[in-house]
Formats: C-alpha cells, sequence, structure tokens
C-alpha cells in the first residue's frame, strides 16, 4: 500500500471513529455521562438544526404546497435561506436510505472528503512538515466543526468544495494548465449551490486575480496582462451560480429575491460588529468574549498567508473575515468554518509541535462535552421525527 492511500486510510477510519465516539452515548440512551442526559436516544442527533431544514427542501424542493403539509410551524419563504446543493445530495441517496438516514451519511461522506482534499492540498503545496497529522487535526478543531460535521448540515458539502476549488485554484497558479482553472471553477460553482456564501469565494479569487493583473500591468504592460487574466473566465460560472438559485427561486415562490425576503436568516447587519449588540435577534446575551478570539485568530491568520506567500489563501480568509464582521449573530464560529481549514495552514508550526500535541490530548474530553452539550440542546422542536423520513 502506497503511503498516499495508507494516509487517506487512516484519515477515513479516524472520521468513522470519532463520528462514532460522538454518536454511542445518544445511541446508548445513556441517562448520566459527566452529568448530561442522552435518553432521547439518536433522535436528538437527527433533530439537530439545520438537518431537518434540508430534508424539507429535499422532499418538496421549494414547493411552498407542499412545505405546507410537513409537520412543521416555519413558512415557505424561509427555506430560501438554504441552498438546494446539500438537499440535492439528499434526495439522491434518499432512496437507498431514507431521508434520515441520507442526511447524516452525505455529511459523513463530505467530512471524509473534505479531510482528503486538505491533506491533498498540504501535501502537494508543502504546506505543512507532516500533513496526515495536520489532517487529524483539521477533523477536530474548531470544536465546533466536529458539532457540525456529526449531525446533518451542509457545512461540510460546502467546506469540501471550496477546499477543492482553491487548490484548483492554484494548481492553475503553479502550472497554468486551462484544466485547473475549469475545475476551480467547477467545484466553486457547486460551493455557491450549496450556500449563499460561495460569492465571497469569487469576490475573493476576483480581488486576488485583480491585485496580479495591477501587478503585471506594470511589469509587461495593460494589455498582455489583460490578456493573461482573461484566461480567468471560467470563474464567471460561480456568480452564474448563484443566479441560477436565485432563478430556481422564481419558479417556486414567484420572487426572484426570495433569499432577501427569508425573515430574520439575512444576519449581515451595517455597521460592522453589531454581532456586539445584545438587542440584535440572534445575540440576545452579552458574554460575547470569545467572538473577539475568533477574529483575533482569522485575521492573524490571514496575515500569516500573506506572508507566506499563499496569496489566493489570505484573499479568501480575509474577504470571508471582512463579511462576517458584518454578521449579527452569536454562532460567528459555525459562520467562519470555512476559512479554519487555511488558518491551519497558517499556524501550522505551532499545531504539529509537540508541545500543541500534549494541549490536545489536555483538551480532548473538553471538546467532547463542549460537543455533546450543544448536541443534547440545538435540537428542533418536532415530537415524531420519523415523519421526515
Amino acid at each position: 500500500m502506497s503511503k498516499t492511500l495508507k494516509d487517506l486510510s487512516l484519515l477515513a477510519l479516524f472520521t468513522f471513529i470519532l463520528t462514532s465516539l460522538i454518536w454511542l452515548p445518544h445511541i446508548l440512551r445513556i441517562p448520566n455521562f459527566w452529568g448530561l442526559d442522552f435518553s432521547q436516544g439518536f433522535t436528538s442527533i437527527y433533530r439537530n438544526f439545520d438537518g431537518i431544514e434540508y430534508i424539507t427542501i429535499a422532499k418538496t424542493f421549494y414547493n411552498p404546497s407542499l412545505i405546507a403539509k410537513i409537520p412543521q410551524s416555519l413558512s415557505a419563504s424561509y427555506y430560501a435561506a438554504h441552498f438546494p446543493g446539500y438537499a440535492s445530495l439528499i434526495l439522491f441517496l434518499a432512496p437507498l436510505f431514507g431521508f434520515l438516514k441520507s442526511m447524516l451519511v452525505v455529511s459523513l461522506a463530505f467530512t471524509i472528503f473534505s479531510c482528503w482534499a486538505f491533506y491533498f492540498l498540504v501535501r502537494d503545496f508543502k504546506l505543512s512538515s507532516n500533513p496526515l497529522f495536520l489532517s487529524i487535526i483539521f477533523l477536530i478543531l474548531p470544536a465546533r466543526w466536529v458539532i457540525v460535521h456529526s449531525i446533518g448540515s451542509a457545512e461540510p458539502v460546502f467546506i469540501f468544495f471550496v477546499i477543492a476549488a482553491l487548490y484548483f485554484f492554484l494548481k492553475y497558479e503553479k502550472k497554468s494548465r486551462f484544466i485547473f482553472i475549469c475545475l476551480s471553477a467547477f467545484f466553486g460553482l457547486l460551493a455557491q449551490i450549496t450556500r449563499p456564501p460561495g460569492i465571497l469565494l469569487f469576490i475573493s479569487l476576483a480581488l486576488y486575480i485583480h491585485y496580479q493583473f495591477y501587478l503585471q500591468s506594470k511589469i509587461i504592460g495593460f494589455k498582455k496582462a489583460l490578456f493573461n487574466h482573461l484566461k480567468y473566465f471560467p470563474l464567471a460560472l460561480i456568480p452564474l451560480g448563484l443566479l441560477a438559485v436565485f432563478y430556481l427561486y422564481s419558479l417556486a415562490f414567484g420572487d426572484f429575491f426570495a433569499y432577501f425576503h427569508s425573515g430574520d436568516n439575512i444576519h449581515l447587519m451595517f455597521p460592522p460588529f453589531q454581532v456586539f449588540n445584545k438587542h440584535q435577534f440572534w445575540v440576545g446575551e452579552i458574554w460575547l468574549e470569545d467572538i473577539i478570539y475568533i477574529f483575533i485568530l482569522g485575521f492573524l491568520g490571514g496575515l500569516y498567508l500573506l506572508k507566506q506567500k499563499l496569496y489566493p489563501l489570505a484573499f479568501f480568509v480575509l474577504t470571508y473575515l471582512f463579511a462576517s464582521t458584518l454578521v449579527a449573530h452569536r454562532d460567528i464560529s459555525r459562520y467562519t468554518l470555512p476559512i479554519f481549514p487555511f488558518l491551519l495552514i497558517a499556524f501550522e508550526k505551532v499545531l504539529v509541535s509537540r508541545e500543541f500535541k500534549i494541549i490536545l490530548i489536555i483538551l480532548s474530553l473538553a471538546i467532547y462535552l463542549y460537543t455533546q452539550n450543544f448536541l443534547l440542546e440545538n435540537t428542533a422542536p418536532i415530537p415524531n421525527i420519523g415523519l421526515f423520513n
């Protein structure tokens, strides 16, 4: 067995083991583990937000009359905030596993795919002295990521597409083969139809391309620089994907801009840092110091990536973070998850050190308890989950 195949197998096995450990007390219905009550059983995993919303989309594909027949209290317009990529994958597998199990199968499979994509990114571009260990860290940090890849959520799918898009973009920058920019655009398109922030991938790459155009035009002239940068045109698929989703909404809801009319799902506020306003609907508290640390690590990581001359990754991280300063939602740790794989690269030297390995062992139980505490409380009020299968 080659080293690459061995590493990929180990990462898949570690993902299965980690997920099994998260699910185990729910399956066993343990009444008291470290003070936590798992007597509700595996239904707590099924009922975690936002998986049920995506199952609703998979069953109805945004048809308001079909949504009205499903036992839930949300308006049809609410679902316009959830893009169709993840739901389409659930629908594809539903004939084999049913909707509930398909929801988790997709999350688990794309967690593995995300980890593999991260491994190839780190290894192929020599971004770490220990790609395998850094990829293992990718599965458990940040702790919020452990939660979302253990339940039904669009993040594993989205993060895989983002990593793949940036991987092939870097390949194109290195080898200038047109197939690589086409693949980058293709995965960017899939990212866009999976989650709304996919457009930030396009914006960040567009900013990087314009930056390179500015530098090249000063050296080789405007016309030659312009000709070189016209080769990036396949990336236009990403905003076209956004328009395609909005067109789908125009057919389903009769409203091209249904996403912006989906109620309190739109958390973008101006001026920045409204997340520190207790009176915002999705904030509601004053204990928010952890968000400061997220922004510190994020911006510092982005600057480290610039220092390491990993410009496309840096532009993505910083663009995403600047957009996140406009998000007025307590759960900033979830909204910023797509940048964390690249922050691991930025802080690689610390993360693969012996000292950090010791800290990770000490905090492993804390991460596990944090995950379980969150999973037990973050559940939708659905008494009969079987109706969604």
